[in-house]
């Protein structure tokens, strides 16, 4: 029993070790996700450019 202990002892400590420190070597992508056009303030700036200025003014 006391063997039995040990070992999963020993498997879970490698695999927290593995998780901190090999995951990055192995070739885990670090890359950040792609963001939704909608949540990216870059394409809001783009979209608000490009509308035409319309005078609501003038139609009063």
């Amino acid at each position: 029993m006391l063997y039995l202990l040990a070992a999963i002892g020993a498997i879970t400590i490698a695999v927290v070790l593995w998780r901190l420190l090999g995951a990055e070597r192995v070739g885990a992508s670090t890359r950040q996700s792609p963001v939704a056009p909608d949540d990216d303030p870059e394409f809001l700036r783009k979209l608000g450019e490009q509308k035409p200025k319309t005078n609501d003014e003038d139609d009063k």
